[in-house]
């Protein structure tokens, strides 16, 4: 049995959306902030799947170290990267290759400006705090961590460094996160009370075979072992030790607790982005769920969770309702007959003056019905938000340089990740628990309280 340390045991030991184009004067940085025109020194943590993303979201920075556990699929991800990108790929392909990234900041740690992260959710807390600590800024998809402490530990540690910070969820760089709360803050919708979101998420239930089931071809059970290619031990990280098995990964991962957030982790930071952040949302008083699917150790097919927030100043109180599993909401009796919901996500805000029906990441964004949304047209507000150009990666770049602060700080989408997360622990609670978010505490549940944090394998931070 691997030791392990609490949050406990680790707090002792460890350590707006805004305008691409420069402004006249840029914020106050720090000394040693790099000019607006010097490439910065960048590492990568994670380079396959997502991250690939990454690796093409620094092509105009030096590329100083990547860090995959997975030698093949970070391959694969710069081998794309060329073929994309032929004549900025030799930034990458120099990069010093390592499999951990605790020995990555052993050895260039004074050599790196900032980091980027596109692990699976586990280990997001981890990497994040030991790049903050040592001064790094930082870039995390999303969700921002694995548990609701841990989101509230990395706002925190950022505050302290005075690093610039981003979470992936690339629709709050978008343009229709902004025009919902332009409309929002002009009074277009009057009173907003209800909101609604769906997915078609998880896509991961047809590949959650158990562990230890798998089969050779000829149907005789065998003992997985793990590709040489990949550093098994790097990749459990902070979770529990346990054998290598493919019902973990590479993307499978996403359907079990011990490593990944379920649908809400996968989709819920951008599905109910627009919306939180155009009202304000803050965190619920209250949580309940419904799901089919779930157990101890892996997360729901399917679920309906309702949250709860308190007035906000002039704002009423607001019920958000979540469903994934492909469990669509009712149709409003706003949308003309004949019309539907889009199957694959969407969110419904209900308010006093109007309706509105926004898509997956905000693309979309319209009044209901569409001959309502003709009439006003004419009168909807201006622009009055920034608007963001080239995307979540060039805004937090910027940022470094002395831009603007990114929309999607650690300020922003801690607490909202803290949101997103809480629903995780109703799924897990199986009740309708109260939450007190100033103390992070369950205050009707307190057995509840064992999903908000987590223990840690020891030598992970």
């Amino acid at each position: 049995m691997s030791s392990s340390v609490t949050r406990r045991t680790f707090i002792k030991t460890a350590s707006a959306a805004s305008t691409l184009a420069f402004p006249a004067v840029l914020r106050a940085q720090p000394a040693g902030t790099p000019a607006p025109g010097k490439r910065l020194n960048v590492a990568i943590i994670g380079a396959g799947g997502r991250g690939g993303a990454a690796v093409q979201g620094m092509k105009d920075e030096n590329i100083v170290a990547i860090c995959d556990v997975d030698d093949d699929r970070c391959n694969g991800s710069l081998k794309n990267f060329k073929d994309k990108y032929p004549e900025e790929a030799g930034r990458a392909e120099s990069a010093t290759r390592f499999n951990d990234y605790r020995k990555m900041f052993d050895r260039m740690g004074n050599q790196i400006d900032a980091v980027t992260i596109s692990t699976p959710d586990h280990m997001h807390f981890p990497a994040a705090m030991a790049a903050m600590s040592l001064g790094k800024h930082v870039y995390v998809e999303k969700p921002l961590s694995h548990t609701v402490w841990e989101a509230r530990e990395l706002a925190k540690k950022a505050r302290e460094k005075k690093v610039v910070t981003q979470m992936g969820n690339q629709g709050h760089a978008g343009e229709g996160c902004r025009v919902l709360k332009e409309w929002v803050e002009a009074g277009v919708l009057g009173d907003v009370r209800e909101i609604v979101s769906w997915t078609n998420r998880p896509f991961y239930p047809p590949w959650r075979e158990p562990v230890g089931t798998f089969k050779k071809p000829d149907h005789s059970k065998f003992i997985p072992v793990a590709p040489k290619t990949l550093n098994w031990n790097a990749w459990l990280g902070v979770a529990a030790d346990r054998a290598y098995d493919p019902a973990y990964m590479p993307w499978k991962w996403r359907g079990w607790w011990d490593f990944g957030t379920g649908a809400f982790g996968d989709v819920a930071c951008h599905i109910m982005d627009g919306a939180y952040w155009a009202l304000n949302l803050g965190a619920p008083t209250a949580v309940e769920a419904m799901s089919t699917g779930a157990s101890d150790v892996a997360c729901p097919l399917a679920s309906i969770v309702t949250n709860w927030f308190p007035a906000r100043g002039n704002m009423p109180p607001v019920k958000y309702t979540w469903s994934d599993g492909g469990i669509l909401p009712p149709l409003p009796k706003e949308l003309e007959f004949g019309r539907d919901l889009p199957a694959e996500a969407g969110t419904l805000l209900f308010g006093s003056k109007a309706t509105v029906l926004c898509s997956f990441y905000y693309e979309t964004v319209r009044i209901i019905p569409e001959l309502k949304m003709r009439e006003i047209a004419p009168s909807l507000p201006a622009k009055t938000i920034p608007r963001v150009q080239g995307g979540p990666f060039a805004e937090w770049l910027l940022g470094i340089k002395g831009g603007p602060k990114p929309g999607s700080n650690f300020e922003y989408s801690g607490p909202f990740t803290e949101a997103v997360l809480l629903a995780n622990v109703a799924i897990r609670a199986r009740r309708r628990l109260e939450w007190d978010a100033a103390a992070m505490k369950v205050t009707n549940v307190p057995d509840a309280n064992q999903f908000v944090t987590k223990e840690y394998r020891t030598g992970w931070f």
